[in-house]
């Protein structure tokens, strides 16, 4: 499969999220899956290099909006880079490039790439798939959503979305 994964540009080498990102690519790339990552640093990075040096196809998704904003490449472990003009462009290249999504924890960015690709499944814009949050993070600002404003939110809804408290949870619920 092409397994997308979602996740902050903040984590440094040598920290845990780091770590838990590049492990994360590693146990990608072992299954026989490919990774799309959004090409640039931090976990995108982590994620990169762990399925590039475990032997997996990186795909890197990158924009022009993004590096006018921060400059930035694409980083040293990706092997396709698929590139746009637009952040939205590239956003949408991530979710409809993906057999599955993934997403660890991240800020506005990763919660924009959850609730788009989340939304696009609701009003089958984008045929049903995993989408797997991991951490316990995004299982309680889901729950607060879900119980602040759950009226919006019926069960078939919320039953696109599933929770891994760790990564290995996350890759047992693809092979699933």
């Amino acid at each position: 499969m092409n397994v997308t994964v979602f996740g902050g540009s903040q984590p440094q080498p040598d920290t845990p999220a780091y770590a838990e990102a590049y492990t994360l690519g590693s146990l990608l790339a072992e299954a026989g899956h490919a990774v799309l990552t959004g090409g640039y640093i931090g976990t995108m990075e982590a994620v990169s290099r762990g399925a590039a040096e475990a032997g997996g196809h990186v795909i890197g998704v990158t924009c022009t909006d993004i590096e006018n904003w921060r400059k930035v490449s694409a980083n040293a472990w990706v092997r396709e880079e698929r590139r746009f003009q637009t952040l939205q462009e590239r956003l949408s290249a991530l979710i409809t490039g993906c057999d599955a999504a993934l997403a660890l924890p991240g800020g506005p960015g990763t919660l924009t790439e959850i609730a788009l690709m989340w939304n696009l499944m609701i009003v089958e814009a984008l045929p049903r798939r995993p989408l797997i949050l991991i951490g316990a993070g995004w299982q309680s600002v889901l729950d607060q959503v879900f119980s602040q404003l759950g009226q919006y939110t019926p069960q078939h809804q919320r039953e696109l979305i599933q929770f891994a408290p760790d990564i290995h949870t996350a890759v047992t619920f693809l092979d699933n």
